[in-house]
């Protein structure tokens, strides 16, 4: 179409993309799951619902990308929804009343801790890869933050960023609502949120399974645990409320990573043990575990869930994009708040790179007992800069350039540098950063999670 006498094209509007509304029945729910660069729009329209424990906001839009999650309802509603997705269907049979009847349990002990000046609940989540871990866990922060609570939540997963990037072990305080959208929600790294950011506190660990290297991913628990338990003898609040700990699946096999799973609920005085997906780690972890002692006063609880159906098996095409979206959200932001990462370039001396050795577990178990210094010595090597590092990332800890190894690794993260090029010629590297300004003075810690990417 044309102006008349001009010859210019009336630009056309976009058409507007239908809608359809959907009837959940009361103690259904809505099941979908959508392709990253996709995107779903879902407004509740009326009745009551909620995602993960977080309920949503009448009338307000809701927009998914790059995820599978569940629309549940205790009383029926109505939601509009609006966009493309790869699947979607309206399951009767949901595991959320069990769910909701241990978050009753856990509220039980807290109302006891408060009376008896004890501590509540601290609840593992153990089970096979993709056995909705994670899920549980954010259901069960949900639940505790709507009664008012203030639980502390751990991630145990280098698959799995919770609040930050993958390849780390992290854990927060949440005090308020989790992010309908954004999942955990975000941090102060990633720019202004209607939701109230949480502060988390991470260290590097850099590999994707903690059985590729335990004499790593053992000690960086422990961390996490102290600072845990350091959180819940001097916050009461917290202390009640009690600290909820998520998995990764790998652990749930094998005889040795029994091991790992020994450690953590030694480390975190676990009081309550959930096993989901699978009748042999339930038995398994009631055989060794139930009944034993957590603390002065108090005994293991092990407790057998059903896995959910709406759980989906993520191939590694998914865990891969998955990684690179959570990169891409540190450094540049996400749909609604863009944030200008800045490029520098810096000299070789500048930078001081530890590598993490991959196979160095057999060799640190041979070292001699009590010999913890020499085995952190074994597990990371100094390094320069090389091409090899091109469009990975650098972890930069709370330790100076000269400090020992053992020092690096336990040291918490203050922020991550992606490595843009390496010019051996020039002896500079270029990077991006998630702030302009000079880097920190400090150590550096380079692993192969995140897998590396152009971002």
């Amino acid at each position: 179409m044309a102006l008349p006498g001009l010859g210019l094209a009336v630009p056309l509007e976009p058409e507007s993309q239908p809608s359809t509304i959907y009837e959940i029945e009361e103690r259904m729910e809505w099941r979908f799951e959508i392709a990253f660069g996709l995107e779903l729009e879902v407004k509740l329209l009326s009745g009551n619902a909620e995602v993960f424990g977080t309920e949503l906001a009448p009338k307000q839009t809701y927009i998914f990308t790059g995820t599978s999650a569940a629309i549940y309802t205790w009383h029926g509603c109505r939601i509009e929804v609006k966009g493309d997705f790869q699947s979607q269907y309206i399951a009767d049979e949901t595991p959320m009343t069990m769910y909701t009847n241990l978050h009753f349990a856990l509220e039980r002990i807290r109302e006891q801790a408060t009376v008896n000046m004890g501590q509540g609940p601290r609840i593992l989540i153990l089970g096979p890869s993709d056995a909705g871990k994670t899920s549980l866990a954010k259901i069960l922060t949900a639940y505790a933050s709507r009664a008012g609570r203030q639980p502390i939540t751990v991630n145990l997963d280098p698959r799995e960023g919770m609040l930050t990037i993958p390849g780390t072990i992290s854990t927060a305080a949440f005090s308020s609502v989790i992010d309908v959208e954004q999942g955990w929600g975000s941090s102060p790294t990633n720019g202004p949120t209607q939701v109230p950011v949480k502060l988390p506190l991470v260290y590097y660990y850099g590999l994707a399974n903690p059985e590729e290297n335990p004499d790593v991913y053992k000690p960086l628990a422990t961390r996490a645990a102290l600072s845990v338990m350091n959180r819940l003898q001097e916050d009461e609040e917290a202390r009640v409320t009690g600290c909820i700990i998520d998995t990764p699946g790998s652990i749930s096999y094998g005889k040795r990573n029994y091991e790992l799973i020994h450690h953590i609920i030694s480390e975190f005085s676990v009081s309550v043990l959930v096993t989901l997906g699978s009748e042999r780690l339930a038995s398994e972890m009631a055989r060794k575990f139930h009944g034993q002692k957590a603390g002065t006063s108090e005994t293991i609880t092990v407790l057998k869930l059903d896995k959910s159906g709406g759980c989906v098996d993520r191939d590694i095409e998914h865990m891969h994009q998955t990684q690179r979206a959570q990169l891409r959200e540190y450094f540049h932001g996400e749909r609604t708040n863009s944030l200008s990462p800045h490029t520098q370039q810096v000299d070789f001396d500048q930078l001081t790179i530890f590598k993490i050795v991959d196979s160095s577990a057999l060799l640190s178990s041979l070292l001699p007992g009590g010999e913890e210094e020499d085995a952190a010595s074994a597990i990371y090597e100094q390094v320069m800069p090389s091409p090899e590092m091109q469009n990975s990332v650098l972890a930069i800890v709370d330790a100076e350039r000269n400090d020992s190894p053992q020092s690096v690794r336990d040291a918490n993260v203050i922020g991550f540098i992606h490595i843009s090029e390496v010019d051996e010629k020039k002896k500079k590297v270029k990077l991006l950063s998630p702030a302009s300004g000079r880097l920190p003075n400090k150590a550096m810690i380079w692993g192969t999670c995140p897998e590396p990417v152009d971002i």
